[in-house]
């Protein structure tokens, strides 16, 4: 399993409801259409948890988005079609910024 991990801030002419509301009635609908996509998250930012004994990283995000393939080539197969160039732009339209991981999770617990 491979999946990548964005974190997604939101343009600066929209506010984060704003944001939200593009990202689950009309971005997610379009995830479902990507070939070789098992599975899609969204993790809506709810508040900060902040540490005493560790610094923070400076960062502000709307969200973080996980798309989880079996494999590598499933990614790049799916990166390359319609449904992913679609994604892709719709993004464009309430996205102002963004980081992307690929990543290979190791389950420790559960």
């Amino acid at each position: 399993m491979i999946k990548t991990i964005g974190l997604l801030s939101r343009r600066d002419d929209w506010t984060h409801e704003q944001f939200v509301t593009h990202w689950v009635e009309v971005h997610a609908p379009l995830a479902r259409a990507v070939p070789g996509l098992l599975r899609y998250v969204q993790n809506h930012i709810q508040g900060v948890r902040r540490r005493a004994d560790i610094g923070e990283t400076v960062i502000e995000i709307d969200g973080i988005a996980e798309l989880w393939f079996a494999d590598r080539a499933a990614l790049e197969a799916a990166s390359h079609s319609p449904e992913m160039e679609a994604l892709h732009a719709d993004g464009t339209k309430f996205i102002g910024r963004i980081k992307s991981y690929i990543v290979e999770e190791k389950t420790i617990v559960g």
